[in-house]
């Protein structure tokens, strides 16, 4: 999911994960940067220390090597003497920066190196002596209390600065302490607004949720009442159909019996009238008898053409010669008519008379597409029985079409549909552009007797 489309559902949610998130980084940048701080400044303290500690040792270090120097007379003694002033003088420099800002701190720092100045340079005076010849028995410096007084007012001095030190500790420790602790109660309090954006952000997720589910209910209900409302209205679009052919198909029986019976007694009375006059005129009126020849010739044309119709109407080779010659007679007179080349592949079938009657017309619809759309050169038409199964296929050679488009036949494959599926039956049709079409008829065994 974008984050955008996150922010767009939930503002809220997504308000108070920006602030969250950046006031998380404040206080952990903060607390960071103050606990450094904190521990940088004890770690100068702690530096402080050491060096205010170091201070005196080196002034002990010095006023031993002074003695040693002047109990042995060894100038190596004094090697320790020079270094402890350097490290005096280090000490120093390094007190005088830390507490640059201190003024009470750098008072003491002042008395406190002009004592230490004061006992170096006395150390300094005695060896000085030492070495010009005034020099003492073992006894007189050893017990010698001289600047005794110097090293406990540098010792008082120190215990101060550490003093002062410790206090600072103290202060900074609880600043760090004071810091922790404000980072604790910070996250804290992020951490409760993050689990409640979590918690509103889960919320409105299940909420979401509930209502896709709801919604896809809802979308499932209508799904089954319409596809209920489809078969429904299927079904009675297939019952309609199957009640207007027979409708129609008992329109044509009562059609083609009125002109069988009354059309075609006329005309054969009207026959029968020209015939009498034509033979009692015969030889006294030329001209009347080429008109009576002309009548007679037009009502056996009109006698012709009522037979066609009726046939049209209803085959009766259907009923008198079966279903096999039917079709035959009805593809070959196709083929008289066209230029096509009719192949039949025919079997006997036992079906009942609607199931008879609907394979004609459907043969009859499909040869009647061809000759109008196929442009085709060649038909084929099977007719067989398997596996208790009646299949009647009709497939040409011509243009063939998209049956996913719409087609100018596409209402009478419509219709011819609707016919099978109201004699139980299914209907295929397959085609390509430039490879030609086959219906495909299957009738159920239960239609077959």
């Amino acid at each position: 999911m974008e984050v955008t489309t996150v922010a767009k559902r939930s503002p809220v949610v997504f308000a108070l994960a920006c602030l969250a998130a950046v006031a998380m980084m404040f206080i952990s940048e903060g607390s960071y940067r103050q606990a450094v701080g904190t521990l940088d400044k004890l770690g100068m303290m702690g530096a402080a220390r050491t060096n205010i500690e170091a201070l005196e040792r080196n002034i002990l270090v010095a006023e031993t090597a002074q003695r040693g120097y002047m109990l042995t007379g060894k100038r190596e003694n004094l090697l320790p003497f020079e270094g402890a002033r350097t490290q005096i003088a280090e000490s120093f420099k390094f007190l005088r920066g830390h507490y640059v800002e201190d003024s009470v701190a750098t008072e003491l720092v002042d008395k406190l190196q002009s004592l230490t100045d004061s006992k170096i340079l006395k150390l300094s005076v005695d060896i000085a002596r030492h070495e010009e010849g005034e020099r003492k028995t073992s006894s007189e410096i050893v017990l010698s209390d001289a600047g005794r007084e110097h090293m406990n007012a540098i010792r008082a001095i120190s215990v101060e600065l550490l003093e002062l030190e410790a206090l600072k500790v103290t202060a900074s420790g609880n600043d760090l302490y004071a810091t922790l602790m404000v980072g604790r109660i910070g996250m804290g309090i992020l951490s409760a607004l993050s689990l409640l954006a979590l918690y509103m952000y889960l919320r409105q997720t299940f909420a979401l949720k509930d209502q896709q589910q709801e919604a896809q209910r809802l979308v499932g209900v209508e799904r089954d009442r319409l596809e209920v409302e489809v078969k429904q209205r299927t079904a009675q679009l297939t019952e309609l159909t199957h009640h207007l052919q027979t409708a129609r198909e008992d329109e044509r029986n009562r059609l083609a019996r009125n002109l069988h019976d009354e059309l075609g007694a006329l005309l054969t009375s009207a026959k029968l009238d020209a015939a009498r006059v034509k033979s009692r005129l015969a030889g006294t009126a030329p001209e009347a008898l080429e008109r009576l020849n002309h009548l007679v010739g037009t009502l056996n044309s009109s006698i012709a053409l009522g037979r066609r119709i009726i046939e049209d109407l209803r085959p009766s080779t259907l009923s008198n010669l079966g279903l096999v010659e039917t079709l035959e007679i009805l593809t070959r007179e196709f083929a008289e008519g066209s230029d096509v080349q009719v192949h039949c592949a025919l079997a006997p079938v036992s079906l009942d008379a609607d199931a008879e009657l609907m394979i004609y017309r459907l043969v009859q619809e499909a040869i009647t597409n061809i000759s109008k759309y196929a442009r085709a050169s060649q038909v084929w038409i099977g007719m067989a029985e398997h596996d208790g199964e009646v299949k009647v296929t009709v497939r040409d050679n011509g243009v063939g079409f998209d049956t996913t488009t719409n087609q100018r036949a596409a209402h009478g494959l419509l219709g011819m549909r609707f016919r099978v599926e109201a004699e139980g039956g299914t209907l295929a049709v397959v085609s390509a552009p430039g490879q030609g079409t086959l219906l495909d008829l299957r009738l159920p065994e239960l239609r077959i007797h």
